[in-house]
C-alpha cells in the first residue's frame, strides 16, 4: 500500500464513506482506499438499546438509492443472511437499529478498500502534482499514500455543555456512552437525563421499563418548551430529498443558516411511537400509585457540583425565570453531536473560501472550494448543514452525496442523480 497513488482515499469509515466505499467498488477506473483509527465498524455501539428501530425505511441503505442492483443492498444482506421471510412477515420499512448496524459490518468486511485500525495522522498537499501525500498510522507502523482526491467523512462527536466537559466520569456521561455504563447507571437512587431528542428519549423509556428492578427515581429535564414529537409527515419528509437539497444549497448563506432553524421539527423532535409508549406505561404504572419520575420542560441545566455521594444540578426554569438545585447521583447528557473536522484543514485554511468563521464553503457536489481552482478535490461530507441543509446528517441522502462525489471522480454520470423527486416544487416556475 505505501506509496501507492488511489484515486480516492477516505478519512474516516462511518456509514457515508461506506456507502461511498461500497458503490466505488464495481467503478473500474476509480481506485479508492478508506481509513478508520477504529478497530471495526461500530455505528452508535452506546445507543443500540433493545428494541429501538432506525429512524428511516431499510431503502435507505448504503446504495439502493444509486444502484438496487449492489450486492451491498440491505436486502441481499437479509437474503444472505437466510432472514428474508422472517423480514417480509415482519412487515415494516423500518428496521431494528441493532439490524442496521450488523448490516453495516457485513458490508464492511466485504470491501477490501476498507482498511481499520488504520488512523490518517497527516495529509499534505502536492500541489503541482495535483495529489494529496496522505499519511497513516496502522499497527505497522507509518504508512504514506498518495491520492488525487481526497474525502473527509469524519462523522460527528458527542456535544457536551462546557459547564459538563471537565466533569465526566462514570455517573456523568453523555448519551453516546449509555450502553456502556448502563450497569453502573442503575445502581444510582436517582438518574436524570438531559435532552429532548429521539436519544433522550430512548434512554428515558429503557429506564422507565426496568425502573422497578433497580428502584431509582427517573428525571427528564429539557431547555425547549416541550417534548416536541418529530414531524414524520410525507409532504414534510419531502425536504430530505435531492431536489430540496439543491434548492437549500442555491439560497444565500444568510438564509440557509435561518432555514435550517425552521426545520428543527424535521430534526430533533421525538417519534411518536416513543412518546406513546412513554406514555402508556407511566399510565399503567400510576394504578398502583405515584410514579416516582418527574418529567419537565424549559428547564435548563448549567452546572453541577459535587454533594455527598452525589451531585447538585444548578437548574433554571426558562419561563419563570427561577433558578432552583436539583439532586441526582447519576446524569446522562443527551445534548446532541457536532461535526468532527480534520486537523487537516489547519493546513489548508487560507487556501479555501469561509462563509462565516467557523463554516466552509462546500460546492453542490461536495467539494472545497479553493481560492486557486485545483484538479485535486477535497471533498467533504462533514461540517455541511449550512451548505446542504438539514439532510447534511441524514442516512437517506448519504446515497445521493455519494453518487454527486463518485460522477465529479469518474468524470462520468456513473451513478445518474434522480430529478423531479417530490410533489413540491422549492425554486420559482
Amino acid at each position: 500500500m505505501t506509496n501507492k497513488q488511489y484515486d480516492m482515499v477516505g478519512i474516516g469509515i462511518g456509514p457515508f464513506n461506506l456507502g461511498l466505499a461500497a458503490l466505488a467498488e464495481p467503478i473500474d477506473e476509480i481506485d479508492a482506499v478508506f481509513f478508520d483509527k477504529e478497530e471495526k465498524f461500530e455505528w452508535h455501539p452506546g445507543m443500540l438499546i433493545d428494541g429501538t428501530d432506525l429512524q428511516i425505511p431499510f431503502l435507505a441503505d448504503l446504495v439502493t438509492f444509486a444502484d438496487p442492483t449492489s450486492p451491498y443492498s440491505f436486502l441481499n444482506y437479509i437474503h444472505k443472511q437466510k432472514r428474508l421471510y422472517p423480514f417480509f412477515f415482519f412487515n415494516r420499512f423500518d428496521i431494528p437499529r441493532q439490524e442496521y448496524n450488523e448490516y453495516a459490518k457485513w458490508v464492511a468486511e466485504q470491501l477490501s478498500s476498507c482498511h481499520f485500525s488504520s488512523k490518517v495522522v497527516d495529509v499534505i498537499p502536492k500541489n503541482e502534482e495535483e495529489y494529496y501525500e496522505v499519511k497513516v498510522e496502522t499497527p505497522e507502523g507509518i504508512q504514506t499514500v498518495n491520492a488525487k482526491h481526497v474525502v473527509m467523512g469524519t462523522g460527528s462527536i458527542p456535544l457536551v455543555p462546557p459547564a459538563f466537559e471537565e466533569k465526566l466520569n462514570e455517573h456523568i456521561l453523555h448519551s453516546s456512552g449509555y450502553l456502556h455504563k448502563k450497569e453502573e447507571i442503575q445502581k444510582g437512587k436517582h438518574v436524570t437525563i438531559v435532552g429532548s431528542g429521539q436519544s433522550a428519549a430512548e434512554i428515558f423509556l429503557d429506564l422507565l421499563e426496568e425502573q422497578t428492578e433497580h428502584h431509582y427515581h427517573l428525571t427528564w429535564f429539557t431547555r425547549s418548551s416541550n417534548f416536541f414529537q418529530l414531524d414524520q409527515s410525507k409532504l414534510a419528509q419531502e425536504l430530505f430529498s435531492p431536489d430540496y437539497v439543491d434548492y437549500f444549497h442555491s439560497l444565500p448563506f444568510e438564509e440557509r443558516t435561518s432555514t435550517v432553524e425552521d426545520l428543527n421539527p424535521l430534526r430533533h423532535g421525538i417519534e411518536s411511537s416513543t412518546l406513546t409508549k412513554i406514555y402508556d406505561l407511566l399510565y399503567h404504572r400510576s394504578l398502583k400509585g405515584k410514579v416516582p419520575v418527574t418529567i419537565q420542560a424549559s428547564t435548563e441545566v448549567s452546572d453541577i457540583h459535587k454533594k455527598g455521594n452525589g451531585y447538585e444540578l444548578e437548574c433554571k426554569q426558562l419561563k419563570a425565570e427561577r433558578s432552583f438545585q436539583y439532586e441526582a447521583d447519576r446524569l446522562i447528557l443527551s445534548t446532541g453531536y457536532k461535526p468532527k473536522i480534520s486537523p487537516f484543514i489547519e493546513r489548508i485554511k487560507d487556501d479555501i473560501e469561509w462563509e462565516d468563521d467557523k463554516r466552509f464553503k462546500v460546492t453542490k457536489d461536495y467539494r472545497l472550494v479553493f481560492k486557486q481552482p485545483r484538479n485535486h478535490h477535497f471533498f467533504t461530507l462533514t461540517n455541511i448543514e449550512h451548505s446542504h441543509g438539514s439532510g447534511a446528517t441524514n442516512l437517506g441522502l448519504s446515497v445521493q452525496r455519494n453518487q454527486r462525489i463518485l460522477n465529479v471522480i469518474a468524470g462520468r454520470d456513473v451513478y445518474p442523480v434522480p430529478e423531479e423527486t417530490t410533489f413540491q416544487t422549492f425554486n420559482l416556475f
